[in-house]
């Protein structure tokens, strides 16, 4: 079952850095248009269908990882501004992050999908 799709519309000049150096990239719906623009991972408008829990799966284009931790405040935010904060292999410590695990961070590319699901 898919939970939430959307696509990528923009990646900000700073976003792959970021993702480099903290093994993390931040989402936002592109209605949002966010302060910080240059950091972020403008998408698509999306509906969470159902809560994202761990043990829920993450696709970003042709990379998969397993949701190990969702932080409380996600799912809220992702239905009120599409946004999270996705954690690669880390560890999620702020209430806004997921924590997933995978074998290299994925790449950013404009029009790339992004879905979390289910296999139920």
């Amino acid at each position: 079952m898919v939970k939430y799709e959307v696509k990528m519309t923009n990646i900000g000049k700073d976003a792959v850095t970021y993702l480099e150096s903290n093994s993390a990239f931040i989402l936002i719906d592109e209605k949002i248009r966010p302060a910080l623009k240059d950091m972020v991972v403008e998408h698509t408008v999306g509906e969470l269908a159902a809560e994202i829990v761990a043990g829920d799966k993450l696709k970003v284009g042709k990379s998969e990882f397993d949701v190990v931790k969702v932080g409380d405040a996600v799912n809220q935010n992702l239905r009120e501004e599409g946004h999270c904060t996705v954690v690669v292999n880390g560890e999620a410590v702020m209430p806004g992050q997921i924590a997933v695990k995978g074998v290299r961070p994925p790449r950013l590319r404009f029009g790339n999908v992004i879905q979390f699901y289910n296999e139920e």
